[in-house]
């Protein structure tokens, strides 16, 4: 299944300055019964966004209409816990094409950026300067090039790289998955066959 192509992506963020945010949190396990990647995003941080009796609890961040964006900053250590790539579709259904935090769970990242989520890795002192940017004005606009792996807060200029395996890179510019990737190859793979075959 093919996925949105990311390029540059200027957008407000919206702030979970949590530490250890795991994919339970993300998307609480009685939810997973689902066959398609459809309709997650309605129970992203499910239990953090919703009272007992379904009503959303004001003070969690999902719920304050002045963070909009397509940017979700969390704490260190975001995606840790159990390997569901729900937790993904989640967080992907929901609107969100980039995660940026100061370390994440292996598992989870490869899972995120499976499903054309960009997770951008920073350093633990320019993450404090994004928290600070957007508690500052929510409208704080940031800029993520993925050709040039940078991410920048636009207010004050201030950058900082971050890396990507050379693969994932091209699939998230592309708008591969990894079948797709194979897809796309399909015409030089018939070729060497034929070739091999003479």
């Amino acid at each position: 299944m093919a996925y949105d192509k990311f390029n540059t992506l200027t957008s407000t963020a919206v702030p979970l300055p949590i530490e250890n945010v795991d994919t339970d949190q993300i998307i609480p396990a009685r939810f997973l019964k689902a066959t398609t990647r459809e309709g997650f995003g309605d129970n992203l941080f499910r239990d953090w966004r919703y009272n007992a009796d379904n009503t959303p609890r004001q003070d969690f961040i999902l719920n304050n209409p002045i963070y909009t964006g397509k940017i979700l900053v969390g704490g260190t250590n975001f995606g840790s816990g159990s390997s569901r790539e729900h937790a993904a579709w989640a967080i992907y259904d929901y609107g969100f094409r980039c995660v940026v935090s100061s370390f994440f769970a292996d598992i989870f990242k490869n899972n995120a950026i499976n499903m054309g989520i960009l997770p951008v890795q920073v350093s633990p002192a320019f993450l404090e300067k994004i928290f600070t940017a957007i508690e500052a004005d929510a409208k704080t606009q940031f800029e993520i090039s993925l050709p040039e792996q940078t991410i920048t807060i636009l207010t004050t200029g201030e950058k900082e790289p971050f890396s990507i395996n050379g693969y994932k890179k091209n699939n998230l510019l592309n708008g591969y998955d990894d079948i797709d990737y194979l897809q796309a190859m399909k015409p030089d793979i018939i070729s060497f066959a034929k070739e091999k075959a003479i």
